[in-house]
């Protein structure tokens, strides 16, 4: 059995060097964002406000913007839902727990397509690691039930591990974009489905 905090507490760590080394990722990672994705699973496009070591997504949202996206931020619900509400840059605020800042709850729901996503480690097969709160795979169970959700990571190349432990309740990822540019992970998580398939014959 993986320990899974331990886990999460040294991959913070890493997370913490890698955003002291890399203090422009936030930028990098706008200039090397493939506009295709946004003409293929836009325009509606969630985003999210970077805390602690997070790459700063705000870059990417902007220039998504301006090529037509329509944007909305995460809000994690008083019943521990997290719902995605419109925002655009600029727009005010809420402070709530643990740092993050969130639309209002009067600000419309959304649906997005174009998932991008802060973590703390991802694997070729697109399993993700985050915080241990399931916000984001519970999200994207919805956003997936009621049509198409592509989701994309935001991350350091450092925080590409060799494999992530997944549970059957963890939500995969699509696409990853680091400051070293940005690949699929959807056909690993394919070729790995084949390949094991052919291995039961």
């Amino acid at each position: 059995m993986t320990d899974k905090p331990a886990l999460r507490a040294q991959l913070k760590l890493l997370r913490e060097e890698l955003a002291a080394r890399n203090p422009d990722a936030g930028e990098t990672l706008a200039e090397k964002f493939p506009m295709r994705l946004l003409e293929r699973y836009g325009p509606e496009v969630a985003g999210y406000m970077a805390i602690g070591s997070e790459i700063d997504a705000l870059p990417l949202m902007r220039k998504l913007e301006k090529a037509g996206a329509e944007l909305s931020l995460p809000r994690v619900e008083d019943d521990g839902t997290m719902t995605y509400r419109r925002w655009s840059p600029g727009e005010p605020l809420e402070r709530r727990p643990f740092g993050l800042s969130e639309p209002c709850s009067s600000a419309p729901e959304v649906w997005p397509t174009l998932i991008l996503t802060p973590l703390l480690a991802f694997d070729q097969m697109g399993n993700r690691l985050g915080y241990g709160k399931g916000h984001y795979d519970r999200a994207l169970t919805r956003l997936r039930s009621a049509g198409r959700a592509f989701a994309c990571a935001l991350a350091y190349h450092g925080q590409l591990v060799d494999a992530v432990p997944a549970e059957d309740h963890d939500q995969p990822l699509d696409w990853a974009l680091t400051e070293e540019g940005s690949f699929p992970l959807f056909m690993m998580r394919n070729m790995g489905a084949i390949s094991a398939a052919g291995g039961r014959g």
